[in-house]
């Protein structure tokens, strides 16, 4: 009983990406013993979404579970650890609801990239496969997301820096040339992940921030699974930047707003920043 509550407290205590992480190993760990005991080879089949849009429309929840469910330990290996670096790097700069929005809707749209392929182009042009299963629709959209709205920014890879457009640029070639390999279905949902995260970077570059309404959707029917409380709640003054009003902050010349976000880190701590905070931060220090 200790051993689960200290479970239960920790993965409490981790951010949106890390209990991702947490519900595919637990899934992968489920389909494993199911496998064992039940002596199949696929164990996960109510959660892997099907070719058939007959048999999708029986199992809808699949465009989401799909994105959680791993039969290789090697796929989950992989996948797991890159979801893992892009989120930090993700969660440093930008809302925590909105990296989640940009790697659900990832999944969500390369679900309906391979329903769609599957359903609507002749089959001749098709490697047949019963079904798809993997993170790496919900990754792509967060890697090309970065990509296009980071583009020059540079990461350390081995030994070498790269800037992030190029990552995303090699990422969707090896993508469209795995089409013609055994593993099209995943790679057809690979590219509808990430023709989701340029549209979001390309639009979010606009202002406009096209998982709001994704978001409102997701905290509603969160909010049915919540405690009510009859304590009252205290709301944070929105739209203050550095304990300043947003035209007070605007007021100040860039130098001066740098400083007033500096010294709110040596006062309260980096993570005391808000989204939009640590977002000017980092396009000054570019």
């Amino acid at each position: 009983m200790n051993t689960l509550r200290d479970f239960k407290c920790k993965f409490n205590n981790f951010n949106a990406f890390e209990k991702i992480i947490v519900i595919n190993i637990i899934i992968f760990i489920s389909g494993q013993l199911i496998g064992v005991f039940v002596q199949t080879s696929n164990s996960l089949s109510f959660l892997s979404l099907p070719s058939d849009l007959l048999d999708f429309l029986l199992k809808p929840w699949t465009l989401i579970t799909y994105g959680f469910t791993h039969y290789g330990f090697f796929h989950v290996l992989f996948n797991l650890l890159i979801l893992y670096y892009i989120s930090r790097m993700l969660l440093n700069l930008f809302r925590p609801k909105m990296a989640l929005n940009i790697y659900l809707l990832g999944i969500i749209a390369g679900g309906l990239a391979f329903l769609f392929v599957y359903n609507v182009l002749p089959s001749q042009f098709l490697i047949e496969t019963s079904s798809v299963v993997g993170a790496s629709a919900g990754i792509r959209a967060l890697i090309i997301f970065l990509g296009i709205y980071m583009a020059e920014t540079e990461v350390r890879i081995f030994m070498f820096n790269v800037k992030l457009k190029y990552i995303a640029i090699a990422i969707v070639v090896m993508d469209v040339l795995g089409l013609f390999t055994w593993n099209q279905g995943g790679n057809v949902a690979h590219l509808g992940g990430a023709l989701l995260g340029y549209f979001y970077a390309t639009k979010l570059r606009q202002g406009k921030d096209i998982g709001s309404g994704f978001e409102r959707a997701m905290d509603t029917v969160v909010s049915w699974f919540k405690p009510k409380s009859n304590l009252k709640t205290v709301h944070r003054k929105k739209g203050q930047f550095a304990g300043k009003t947003k035209d007070e902050f605007n007021s100040f010349n860039k130098q001066k707003k740098i400083d007033l976000i500096l010294d709110k880190i040596s006062k309260s701590g980096y993570e005391s920043l808000t989204a939009e905070e640590k977002e000017f931060l980092f396009k000054a220090g570019k």
